[in-house]
C-alpha cells in the first residue's frame, strides 16, 4: 500500500487561500507521482499535498492544466461529474462499507455522497458542512483545489483510527474530442490494478499517516 506522511504544524485558526499560497504549505510532504494506468498518454503535472494541526487536515491539489473544463447542465452533480475535477475518498476498512467521498471541480462545487461496494452511491448524504471547506482557483496554466476536513468528522464516521486514514487521491481531465464531445481520462496516485477505469475499488487507496497524532 502506497503511505504518505502528513507533517504536523502548531498554528491555529488557518485560512485557505484561493491562490494556495499559505504559508502552511512550504511545511507539507507532496505527491507528484500520480499515473493513469488506462491511457498511454503523458499526463501534466500534478502535485498534492497535506498537512494537519490538532483541529483539522489540511489538503491542497495543484494541477497543471490550460484548458479546464466545466461541462454545462443545470443540475449540479451532473455537471461536476462530467467536469475537469480532483476527488478524495476515504473509507473505514478494505470492506468498503461505507466510503465516502469529495469530487471538487475546478469552480469549487462539490459533489459529496457515501458509498457502498459495487458503486452504491447516497447522494443524500453530505459531509457536515461545518466540518469541510474548500477553496479553488483557476489560473492561467493550473488550477488549485485546497480543502480543510475537521479532524472531529474524520473521527465520528470511523476514518482516522491510530492516526491513519485509509484514502484514494484522484483526478479526473476532460479531453476536447474530434467529434467535439469531452472524454476523460482517469488519473491516481495509486495503480488499482484493474483492466478498466475503477476508483471505486479497495485496491485503489492508500494510507495518510499523520505526523504526531
Amino acid at each position: 500500500m502506497n503511505i504518505f506522511r502528513v507533517n504536523s504544524i502548531q498554528e491555529k485558526n488557518i485560512s485557505l487561500l484561493e491562490k494556495g499560497n499559505n504559508v502552511i504549505w512550504n511545511k507539507a510532504n507532496s505527491i507528484n507521482n500520480f499515473l493513469s494506468p488506462w491511457d498511454k498518454e503523458p499526463i501534466k503535472k500534478i502535485e498534492f499535498k497535506a498537512i494537519h494541526n490538532h483541529e483539522k487536515v489540511f489538503f491542497q491539489f495543484k494541477v497543471d492544466d490550460s484548458h479546464t473544463h466545466i461541462h454545462p447542465s443545470e443540475d449540479e452533480n451532473d455537471s461536476i461529474n462530467n467536469s475537469d475535477r480532483v476527488e478524495l475518498f476515504f473509507r473505514s476498512d478494505a470492506s468498503l462499507n461505507p466510503y465516502y467521498c469529495l469530487e471538487i471541480d475546478t469552480l469549487g462545487r462539490v459533489m459529496d455522497f457515501r458509498a457502498k461496494p459495487n458503486k452504491e452511491f447516497d447522494f443524500n448524504w453530505k459531509w457536515p458542512s461545518q466540518d469541510l471547506e474548500i477553496k479553488s482557483s483557476v489560473e492561467s496554466n493550473c488550477f488549485i483545489v485546497e480543502i480543510a476536513i475537521s479532524i472531529q468528522s474524520l473521527k465520528d464516521l470511523n476514518l482516522l483510527k491510530n492516526g491513519q486514514i485509509e484514502t484514494g487521491v484522484y483526478r479526473a481531465k476532460y479531453n476536447l474530442q474530434k467529434d467535439k464531445t469531452f472524454q476523460p481520462t482517469w488519473i491516481t496516485w495509486v495503480n488499482p490494478e484493474t483492466a478498466t477505469p475503477n476508483f471505486h475499488t479497495a485496491t485503489s487507496f492508500g494510507l495518510l499517516t499523520l505526523e504526531n497524532h
